[in-house]
């Protein structure tokens, strides 16, 4: 028995070097991309927002999406229902912003007609739309949201940018975003997101670390990244060659769906660590559970391979900690004790770096939030040995269930391209 520990410990050590390995070119990849000169690349895009019900911070993330530092874009803010409370959010913010350009306009004409010259206005650039989208059947009200949105793109719009209610951009996130689309031969661009809490807790810091280990995944190698539905860029030529819409229909997740079909069509996907998105929110127990488990559940369905490979390396590392543990403190075995020891220190030695380099690369991408980052540093130096067991728990529950809760709806995975709406 003593020589299947010895086996699998190897293993885990193996894989936890790799994995510190990946956190130095992780940290180098955001330090080559962060030092290159600003792109001038700048075509007319559409924002695509959808909302449903009140994120944290709701005004503070859509009031983002007007204030980017792009020439010039519209942002298409969409809703399944009138009545949402996202309505009202969303008209407040157009509203204010319709009134601050009139009282511009009134004083670019006083400035017109003195000598001064008169001043350039950003704002001028950012068009806005709010539609409502009709409710979803057969698949996600995301996806139908979207599908939807993109009927109302400006002809002249060369690609869709799609992102989620609960991230807050930063002013360069556009222009970073849209930069490798220049390459026609690119699939899409896609950033990802980045839990901050405004009162961090437990739960929300296991969260952010849980969170980080997927965040690290994305990187140089174009031909196996993913998109990220909160922060995607596609070119709207690439998107209607491989009838991105229809391939939407009867799914639930749009990132993954965009994911498989750019994969299918031997498309890249290029990772912008400019474009990492804040979701500043706070997070209980309940919602850590329904979040981290409906992630693994739509992974099931749509990359069963990484959900598999997600349970059996959470359950190796579990095994193995433990094992190490218990064989360092109660074996009589000289040498078992010494390879115990030594797994735990060399696990958690790489295990610490990998967390700590991974922080110093977003800290680099997320400049406005360092404070926030800096009280992050112990959390996500020490959760890393929790954050397995949530990863099993959550590959197991999906093991045993494809029905998923999703802002108030309830939803049954059947298939990739099945989705039966349960209730609302």
């Amino acid at each position: 028995m003593i020589y299947v520990f010895y086996f699998f410990a190897t293993i885990l050590v193996w894989l936890s070097f790799k994995s510190f390995r990946g956190g130095i070119t992780y940290l180098r990849y955001f330090r080559e991309e962060l030092a290159k000169p600003r792109s001038t690349f700048t075509p007319f895009v559409t924002v695509i927002a959808p909302c449903r019900g009140l994120d944290d911070g709701l005004e503070q993330n859509l009031t983002a999406l007007l204030k980017q530092d792009f020439p010039e874009y519209e942002v298409i803010f969409v809703v399944d229902d009138e009545s949402d409370p996202a309505v009202e959010v969303i008209t407040q913010i157009l509203n204010r912003r319709d009134a601050g350009t009139q009282r511009e306009e009134k004083h670019d004409q006083i400035l017109s007609s003195s000598s001064a010259s008169p001043r350039l206005r950003s704002e001028d650039s950012v068009f806005t739309k709010l539609i409502i989208a009709p409710k979803a059947v057969g698949c996600a009200q995301k996806i139908a949201n979207l599908r939807e949105a993109v009927l109302h793109a400006d002809d002249g719009s060369q690609a869709f940018v799609f992102v989620d209610s609960d991230a807050r951009p930063s002013p360069e996130w556009l222009r970073t975003l849209v930069v490798p689309l220049a390459n026609e031969s690119v699939g899409a661009a896609t950033g990802y997101r980045w839990f901050i809490s405004k009162n961090p807790t437990l739960a929300s810091e296991i969260r952010s670390v849980w969170n980080a280990s997927i965040a690290s995944a994305l990187g140089r190698n174009s031909n196996s990244n993913f998109c990220w539905g909160g922060s995607t860029a596609i070119r709207r030529d690439v998107f209607e060659r491989v009838d991105m819409r229809e391939k939407w229909v009867g799914t639930l997740s749009d990132d993954f769906a965009v994911t498989r079909v750019l994969h299918e069509a031997n498309l890249p996907i290029v990772f912008v660590p400019q474009a990492l998105t804040p979701s500043v929110e706070d997070c209980s127990w309940t919602e850590l559970l329904e979040f981290t488990t409906r992630q693994m559940k739509i992974t099931r369905v749509y990359m069963t391979k990484l959900w598999v490979m997600s349970m059996i390396g959470s359950a190796v590392f579990i095994a193995v900690m433990i094992a190490a543990f218990l064989i360092a403190i109660f074996n009589k075995n000289v040498i078992a004790v010494y390879v115990s020891i030594a797994t735990l220190i060399l696990v958690s030695v790489f295990s610490i770096g990998k967390s700590w380099l991974r922080l110093k690369a977003v800290k680099l991408a997320l400049p406005d939030y360092d404070a926030e980052l800096k009280l992050q540093f112990w959390p996500h130096i020490t959760l890393w040995l929790i954050t397995p067991a949530l990863f099993l728990y959550n590959s197991l529950a999906a093991a045993f269930s494809r029905r998923l809760k999703w802002r108030g709806i309830t939803y049954e995975l059947k298939s990739p391209t099945e989705t039966v709406i349960i209730s609302h």
